[in-house]
């Protein structure tokens, strides 16, 4: 299968239509949950694959002009979660300023909005993005594990919540990205210290013998095994940026073996489909990065393939929504994903 770029980037421009119109809140700067939901404004998580979303399109040289302003709304809107009574400061999981708001500060929420304004400083040049990044990392490092009481000391706990201490890939592996990320802009090797501590113990606790991630350890040593695509993803993507940093093929050829697991397992009795588009495409971004350091043309045919699918079957002509769940109404976060999937794929 060949995918078509310029239709890519139609249905990623159809799917961000659809996703302002039916959940921004353009004078509040921020997003509803669920379409035609109640009441409040929607969680972090959703609100960081709008971010990205945003930041994907502006990525692109065709529609950039066009969405540089939405970013510009979408760095404004983020910071209404920020916290800066907390110590370290760190964006909490809800709305600061709604209806009591604010809640539960977790890492990979706090990741994931990261790594957008990262990439959202290197387009638009803004301050607040790139101290942000900062800002978060200080957070995200607070979090590590360093009790050697612990089955398999280390690790970053999910959330700083007392109602659980997992440790999870999807918490320390977008760590490992982030740190990477600010390694290359900065050159300083705490940095890069700490990506390496962070992807080796991943590795070392979470990687099942089929080479694919699991998703969490307990503090009764008890692992969750589910595979979250993104968790594959984020793992392939700081072995790739490890072999950029150091050098060192091992990473690289981490990356490669994840992947051909990952091909394997997401490509059969449809275990791609079973996830949720705001995982995939993160997994997509970490395998185009991947594709960019030693290509294989089989990484973007399958989440096209995904998406061609996804768009056949799960979106509603009449408004452009995406609605997975049967009886559900279409909610931000798949949307999000569609948005990036299909900019992915036109970028790809």
């Amino acid at each position: 299968m060949t995918h078509d770029a310029a239709t890519a980037l139609d249905r990623a421009v159809a799917c961000y239509a659809a996703m302002q119109r039916h959940f921004y809140d353009r004078r509040r700067q921020l997003y509803r949950e669920a379409e035609g939901g109640p009441g409040g404004f929607s969680f972090v998580w959703p609100f960081s694959q709008a971010l990205a979303a945003t930041v994907d399109l502006v990525a692109l040289p065709a529609v950039r002009e066009r969405y540089r302003s939405d970013l510009a709304a979408r760095i404004d809107g983020v910071e209404r979660y920020w916290n800066e009574q907390s110590r370290p400061p760190a964006y909490d999981s809800g709305v600061r300023d709604w209806r009591g708001g604010g809640g539960d500060q977790f890492s990979d929420d706090n990741e994931w909005i990261g790594l957008a304004l990262l990439r959202a400083y290197q387009l638009s040049w803004d301050a607040t993005a790139l101290q942000r990044a900062w800002d978060v990392f200080a957070f995200v490092r607070s979090g590590w594990d360093d009790d050697p009481s612990h089955p398999m000391p280390g690790g970053l706990y999910w959330t700083r919540a007392t109602w659980t201490c997992d440790r999870n890939t999807v918490s320390t592996a977008p760590g490992a990205l982030l740190a990477l990320r600010l390694y290359e802009r900065s050159g300083e090797e705490p940095y890069l210290a700490w990506a390496r501590r962070m992807y080796d113990w991943v590795y070392g606790t979470l990687r099942s013998p089929a080479g694919l991630y699991w998703d969490h350890i307990d503090l009764a040593g008890q692992i969750e095994r589910t595979y979250w695509s993104y968790n594959q993803g984020t793992m392939i993507g700081a072995g790739v940026l490890l072999y950029r940093a150091t050098g060192g093929t091992r990473y690289l050829e981490d990356a490669q073996r994840t992947a051909q697991a990952a091909l394997a397992y997401y490509g059969a009795d449809e275990h791609l489909d079973a996830q949720r588009p705001a995982f995939n495409a993160i997994f997509l971004e970490n395998l185009l990065l991947l594709d960019a350091a030693a290509p294989e043309p089989a990484y973007r045919e399958l989440l096209w393939a995904y998406a061609e699918r996804t768009w056949a079957t799960r979106r509603d002509p009449a408004t452009g929504l995406i609605a997975l769940d049967p009886g559900r109404p279409p909610e931000l976060l798949h949307q999000a994903g569609m948005v990036r999937l299909f900019a992915l794929l036109a970028g790809a």
